[in-house]
């Protein structure tokens, strides 16, 4: 397999900087943490066609509605890809693990949330399921920064999990928007996107027909048409009341892209010059900056925050999701008869899963639709952060041999 971008470590280390010093902020001086990340930078009364709800414009939903959308696009970009191309990860019977232990980690967390939720939960503003949507997203880079510390260089068990954490946040957020209360009333505004992303890819996207001009061929290699529908679909998204950091989704099968997948965040990708691998690749720097304000916008953990809801979350991550992963991907893999991938043992699937016990990035962006505001979502962003000591136990059952970074 190719080698992993250096990049992606920089984003886990700017995301996890950007949090410690967020939750030093809170513990140490909340008032001026929580005045500085919900300051209003702009009140706005738009029509109820456009938002049924005045809004204001924070550093913090700057960040998760606005800046979140471009890391969306790079981790989907990757998606794409694997679905799509000519050596994708998720073409034909080897999708089978991937698909199974993503759809099994998400089944088996919202339903642990939901049981231990129903036993444990003492918040009065609680019913029964509320918030089962937190547990679902994991966190690509954080998993990575794990993952590489685990799996020698190449090694096909790293690779698996950035697919599974990839698949599972992006999945993980359009179900929370799509269980939004209000997202079902303003739906037509998705035909925005879609028809930006079809003129796009009509004009620029598709291959060039025979004997086109040097000219046509040109605008096809542009890049301002892109970002244009890009603007447009991420307008679409936000008002149709998904969350907006889904808003460049729609807009990246548009885009002319190279034939073939070179592997997950490879950095050989670097070097190729399609529209799709240009954008990717204009982001890198951009990114590292944005997951820094992720971390110190919505990072910020009161250690003060504990409640039942604290450990709902992290039977969720810690035994839900690993469980579900378990039972479904490997029960279809012994259902039809199918092999592990060659050079991915049991035991690597075992690690693999409870890395993906962290979460944080996807489903901290859940919290504001899936849970009442106040001690409920700050108890979860304990259990969130809490969460990521799986990733210490996972590094300790690493393979004695030494092996080098991805």
């Amino acid at each position: 397999m190719y080698r992993v971008s250096s990049f992606v470590p920089r984003f886990a280390q700017a995301l996890l900087g950007g949090a410690l010093v967020a939750t030093l902020w809170v513990n140490l001086h909340p008032a001026s943490y929580y005045d500085s990340i919900e300051w209003r930078l702009l009140d706005l009364e738009l029509p109820g066609w456009l938002a049924p709800l005045p809004f204001s414009l924070t550093p913090m939903n700057l960040v998760s509605d606005g800046l979140m959308a471009l890391f969306l696009f790079s981790i989907g970009k990757e998606l794409w890809e694997a679905l799509t191309l000519e050596h994708g990860a998720l073409r034909g019977r080897q999708a089978i693990l991937p698909v199974g232990m993503t759809l099994g980690g998400m089944i088996g967390a919202a339903l642990v949330w939901i049981t231990v939720g129903s036993l444990i939960e003492t918040a009065e503003e609680a019913g029964f399921a509320t918030g089962w949507q937190v547990p679902l997203g994991s966190d690509v880079v954080l998993c990575y920064l794990v993952g590489r510390a685990i799996f020698p260089r190449g090694h096909l068990a790293l690779h698996l999990l950035l697919l599974l954490a990839i698949a599972t946040d992006i999945l993980a957020l359009l179900i929370a928007g799509l269980t939004h209360p209000d997202v079902s009333l303003r739906l037509a505004w998705l035909s925005l996107p879609v028809v930006a992303a079809l003129a796009v890819w009509q004009l620029f996207g598709r291959a060039p027909p025979a004997g086109a001009s040097e000219t046509h061929r040109r605008a096809r290699e542009g890049l301002l048409p892109y970002v244009l529908a890009g603007l447009l679909s991420w307008i679409g998204v936000a008002a149709s009341g998904l969350p907006p950091a889904l808003g460049l989704l729609p807009v990246i099968p548009a885009i002319a892209h190279a034939d073939r997948s070179f592997g997950l965040f490879a950095e050989v990708e670097e070097l190729l010059h399609d529209p799709l691998n240009r954008l990717a690749h204009a982001l890198a720097w951009p990114l590292t900056a944005i997951l820094f304000l992720f971390g110190l916008t919505r990072g910020g953990v009161d250690l003060s925050a504990f409640t039942p809801t604290t450990l709902t979350t992290l039977a969720a991550l810690w035994l839900g999701r690993p469980l579900g992963m378990l039972i479904l991907g490997l029960g279809l893999i012994a259902a039809l008869g199918l092999r592990l991938p060659q050079g991915v043992s049991l035991r690597d699937i075992l690690r693999v899963a409870l890395i993906l016990g962290m979460g944080f990035t996807v489903p901290v962006l859940a919290l504001d639709s899936a849970l009442p505001g106040g001690a409920m979502q700050e108890a979860a962003r304990l259990g969130l952060a809490i969460s990521l000591v799986a990733g210490a136990l996972a590094f300790l059952t690493r393979p004695r041999a030494p092996g080098t970074d991805a």
